[in-house]
Formats: C-alpha cells, sequence, structure tokens
C-alpha cells in the first residue's frame, strides 16, 4: 500500500485551542503555562497525548510511568510537546467481577479524552491484555494519528530449576493439588516464583497476543511486542515510538490508513502461527468494527487454519516470552508468513513502511523457540471456529492448546448452571461424572456474568485428576485465559443469558464435538430444543442501574466482539463547541 504524506507544516487540531490572541486562545495557554511550559510550546508545534493506563492496581502497567518519561524524551526530540494523561486502567487480575466488563468502558474513556482536548496525535501505553485493545478500539473511534508501545512481559519465573509461566503454571499446580501430586507448601513456595519483574504475562497469553496483535496489524512499531519490560531495550522501543509519533502527525499517517482488511488477515494468521489467545478473536472484531471493516468470525477459521503454530510457547509450548524475544521475536513469525505467501506484504505500518520492508531482514536465533514450520506444535493453528444445534452463531477452541484425542469426543452433559454452582458441586465425591463426560457451563457470557469472566477452562473433578487424567471437553460461554489450555470449547453464542440453546443443555444429554468437520452438536430433536425454549425463562436480572445497567442493555454477542451497539464505527475527532 502505497501512502501520501500530507503537507507540512499546515495547522494542527491543537491550534484550535492555543493558535492566535483571542480571549479564548489565551485562556488555553495561559492555564497550562501555570505548570511551568515557555511560550514556543505552543507555537503549532505538534501535541502528542500519552494516554496512560499506569495504575498500582494493575500490576502489569505499574512499570508505565518510567516508560512514558521515556517516550516523552522522544516527543520532545522530534519537537513535539508531550501531555501525558490517565485513562481507567483495566487489569485482569484483580478487577471483579471482571476485566473484560470494562474493556468497553475504557475505550470510552479514551475516544472522548482524545476528542475533548487539544491533542493531535497519541500514543498508547498498554500492558495487561484489556488495555490494548480498550486502546485501540478508542483511538480507531476518533482517528487520530496514533501509535502502540507495550509495556513488555516480566521475565521467566523460575521454580526448582524449571520455568514457570504466568498463568499457566497457575492452573497446572492448583490442578495437581487437587490430584494429591504437589502440596500446598510448596504451592506456597511456587507462588514466590511465579512474578518476579515487572511486565505482564510471560506466556503467549492474551497481553502477549494482542502486543503481537498490535505489531501485526503495524499499529506498533517493528520489533515492540517481545521485548522484555526490564530489558533496557523496552525504554528504548518507548524513546523512538515518542520520536515517530510526531512524524506521524505531521504526515497525518492515520488508524484508518493502516487498519484495513489486509491488517486484520495479516493479524488473525500471525496469531495462527503463535499460538495466540482466543480473546484475540473477540478483540480484533471489536476494533474492525471501530474502523468500519468487515470482519466476521468465520474470517478466523478460514484465514488461520492451514497456519502451522511456529513459536514453542506456553500454554502451547515449552518456552516463554524471553526466549522467544531472544530467538528474533514477531518479525520472524511474520517473515515466515510472507515467505509462505501467507502475508499481505504492503500493509502499511506505523513507521510509514509496509510490513514486508520492515521484517524481511529478520534471522531466527533459535529454531526450538520458533521452531521450522515441518516440526510445528500444530500443522492447523489459528482458531476453530464451531457451528452447529448448540452453537448456531459460532463457539471458539484453539486447537495448539487441546487433546488430540478430544477433537472428536462424544460424552454426555454434566451441566452447571452458572458459576457458583459449578464451585458448589465440582469437589463434590458423589458428583456423577466421570473423564468422558463434557462440562457444560452456563450464564458466564456477557450479559450472564455479566461481562463474560475467564472462568471456560474449569478445573477438572478430583476424583478424574486422581486417576491421572489431565483434560476432559468443556463448553460454554465464557472465555478463558490466553494462558491456560485445555479441550475447551468457548464464546458460545448466543449466550445461555440471551436464550441460546446452551441455556437449555440438561445434564445427561449427549453432545458431539467434531473439531476437524467444525461442529458442535447437541443431540436432541429439532422439536425437542423447539419446546425447551420456548419453556425457558432468563434467571439473570437486569441491573437497574450505574455501569452495570448500561453494559446489558447495551452489549453485543462474543460473535460480534462484544461492543456495545453504540460504539461501534468511527465518529472522528471534530472539535465541536468552545464553551469559554
Amino acid at each position: 500500500m502505497s501512502f501520501t504524506p500530507k503537507k507540512w507544516p499546515r495547522k494542527l487540531r491543537s491550534q484550535v485551542w492555543y493558535g492566535g490572541d483571542s480571549r479564548d486562545n489565551i485562556y488555553h495557554r495561559s492555564w497550562m503555562k501555570n505548570q511551568g511550559h515557555p511560550e514556543d510550546m505552543f507555537d503549532g508545534r505538534p501535541v502528542i497525548g500519552i494516554c496512560n493506563t499506569w495504575s498500582d492496581l494493575t500490576p502489569c502497567n505499574g512499570h508505565l510511568r518510567d516508560l512514558a518519561d521515556r517516550v516523552k524524551r522522544g516527543v520532545y526530540e522530534a519537537g513535539g510537546f508531550p501531555v501525558e494523561f490517565p485513562v481507567f486502567s483495566v487489569g485482569e487480575s484483580s478487577l471483579r467481577p471482571t476485566a473484560m466488563m470494562y474493556r468497553n468502558l475504557a475505550s470510552m474513556d479514551v475516544e472522548e479524552a482524545l476528542r475533548a482536548n487539544p491533542i493531535d496525535g497519541v500514543v498508547l501505553m498498554v500492558g495487561c491484555d484489556k488495555t490494548t485493545p480498550a486502546l485501540l478500539m478508542g483511538a480507531a473511534s476518533v482517528d487520530l494519528p496514533a501509535i502502540v508501545v507495550t509495556g513488555g512481559p516480566m521475565l521467566n519465573g523460575q521454580f526448582r530449576g524449571e520455568r514457570v509461566g504466568s498463568g499457566t503454571a497457575l492452573w497446572q499446580m492448583s490442578e495437581d493439588i487437587k490430584a494429591g501430586k504437589m502440596t500446598r507448601d510448596d504451592f506456597l513456595e511456587a507462588e514466590q516464583s511465579m512474578s518476579r519483574s515487572a511486565g505482564s504475562c510471560n506466556t503467549m497469553g492474551t497481553a502477549s497476543t494482542m502486543a503481537s496483535m498490535a505489531e501485526a496489524l503495524g499499529m506498533a512499531l517493528s520489533g515492540n511486542a517481545a521485548i522484555p519490560a526490564v530489558d533496557s531495550r523496552r525504554r528504548v522501543m518507548a524513546q523512538i515510538t515518542g520520536r515517530r509519533i510526531v512524524d506521524m502527525v505531521k504526515d497525518d499517517l492515520k488508524p484508518s490508513d493502516i487498519l484495513t482488511r489486509d491488517a486484520f488477515e495479516n493479524a488473525i494468521r500471525t496469531n495462527g502461527a503463535i499460538g495466540g489467545s482466543t480473546n484475540a478473536v473477540i478483540h480484533l472484531l471489536a476494533i474492525a468494527g471501530r474502523v468500519g471493516i468487515d470482519l466476521n468470525l468465520d474470517d478466523w477459521d478460514s484465514l488461520g487454519r492451514d497456519i502451522p503454530t511456529i513459536v514453542n510457547l506456553m500454554p502451547s509450548g515449552k518456552y516463554l516470552m524471553e526466549e522467544f524475544f531472544y530467538a528474533g521475536g514477531l518479525p520472524v513469525v511474520i517473515k515466515r508468513l510472507g515467505e509462505a505467501g501467507k502475508l499481505h506484504k504492503d500493509a502499511l505500518t506505523v513507521s510509514g513502511k509496509n510490513m514486508w520492508d520492515e521484517v524481511k531482514d529478520a534471522k531466527n536465533w533459535n529454531e526450538d523457540v520458533i521452531l521450522p514450520v515441518e516440526k510445528a506444535l500444530t500443522q492447523q493453528g489459528g482458531i476453530a471456529v464451531l457451528r452447529g444445534n448448540l452453537a448456531p452463531n459460532g463457539a471458539v477452541l484453539k486447537p495448539s492448546a487441546a487433546s488430540e484425542h478430544l477433537l472428536v469426543h462424544t460424552g454426555r452433559a454434566v451441566v452447571f448452571e452458572d458459576i457458583d454452582d459449578y464451585k458448589a458441586r465440582i469437589d463434590d465425591e458423589d458428583l456423577d461424572i466421570d473423564e468422558n463426560c463434557i462440562m457444560v457451563l452456563k450464564n458466564c457470557g456477557p450479559k450472564g456474568y455479566p461481562g463474560m469472566p475467564e472462568v471456560g477452562n474449569m478445573g477438572l473433578p478430583p476424583k478424574v485428576l486422581r486417576k491421572g487424567i489431565t483434560d476432559m471437553v468443556r463448553i460454554s460461554d465464557a472465555r478463558m485465559s490466553g494462558t491456560a489450555y485445555g479441550t475447551v470449547v468457548l464464546h458460545t453464542s448466543p449466550e445461555a443469558a440471551a436464550g441460546g440453546p446452551l441455556a437449555i443443555v440438561r445434564t445427561g444429554d449427549i453432545i458431539s464435538l467434531n473439531v476437524p468437520q467444525r461442529s458442535l452438536h447437541l443431540d436432541i430433536s429439532d422439536e425437542e430444543m423447539s419446546e425447551r425454549l420456548t419453556q425457558w425463562k432468563s434467571p439473570i436480572e437486569k441491573p437497574k442501574s450505574g455501569y452495570a445497567s448500561l453494559f446489558h442493555t447495551h452489549i453485543k454477542g462474543a460473535d460480534t466482539g462484544a461492543d456495545f451497539d453504540f460504539l461501534i464505527g468511527c465518529r472522528g475527532n471534530d472539535v465541536g463547541r468552545d464553551s469559554h
């Protein structure tokens, strides 16, 4: 794709506030000067917003204050005027009921802050997984020049000589406790080894996946995704990102120029190659909706189905993000896609260059981390999109994290009506369940929980774990952490709380899963299905007020990105009226 920079110099958006000698111009400038800014900062140079999701309550983003200072250095060096501002920080590890409930709220915060303030371009400071899509969604809706810099993954965890993957080890060890393979004292000792530096998950969880998606979309500088949070090169990346956004403003290079259909196809294929999180499906669908790109659930299957998973990282493989960076990082993966004819090479990036020019010289320094195609973890990676009478609008499964022997499976349903029902019954030795059953969890979708929590990878019953069984088929309308693994069917749509077929599944029903054929079938007649749906009544009471009420009223299904219906589309950056 060719891009023609706009003529420079020209009057910038910020000059509506600062340029001139009217009462309103003086009003805006004089208040800013109380921070000690000299007169020439308002002389028409680009004003660069640094949109920061730093928060002590979001540990993955706790180091972003330092990185923001590095961005400021770069902005000053390039002749810009940096202004840092906070937005709602969506931290997965602490927020209740779930961070996903607040992704759209954070996107609204970003959108309105950008539109309402004298900003010409923005650096999006992100880390923990929902902050990346939230900021991209908000920036896309305003369409000012924007660029992403991520906080980077934490260093490898180490416990008794073994790598400890954040999240992944937690799921493994908690199951080992129930199976009697690990003591609680050992578990508490391992806790000290899981998070040993600043940064986000060191596995190919959702944070690292979305950092990779930002780079694959062209919205971050090449090489950004994998640099560890505490590596000095992360600070360098932040500083050169600050330099680059100034030139993007001068060229008027906007998200709408970069976030094309080709860019999304590149990202989907990249997700397959890295064994990325199922959460990326929802987030990319939502981002595409903000820029008016026709992207749907089936695109994830058709574009990613023949992409080998070549990144040997947990939860699908054995290494962590630190090794991925040392091996060459995401540019090596994207280059492989280009060599295989699976890349839109001319897709534009924030550097002003096309994607192929950015990656063509990348080198793989460790072929046990970034595997040759013939040694891929799976030859058909990506995300499998399942359909059938149990999921008429689709459901998803991550083949690289699933057990091969369960990809075609028929079993008796053991149904949990909601997450509280699951927690109350799963450890009961009298629960009628074995490894051949299919665990079904309802009412954990966008409306049901609310917010669609990461509970789809339900822990197995202790009596099954004690047999040495480590996986069972699990089906829900929930999400799962990108750090998790297993033969887990997620995002079943329509969700149970909206009256989807999942709502009327009963314990004892027979369900058939066939991933190669992309089918998910409840073995009852159409007449029985219709009768059950007619009798169904929603167990979910709509919240009466506040953000929860707004969320329940306007949230769309997971199959379209779980955005609010009134946020879809680009609303632009018109300044509006000055009230002064």
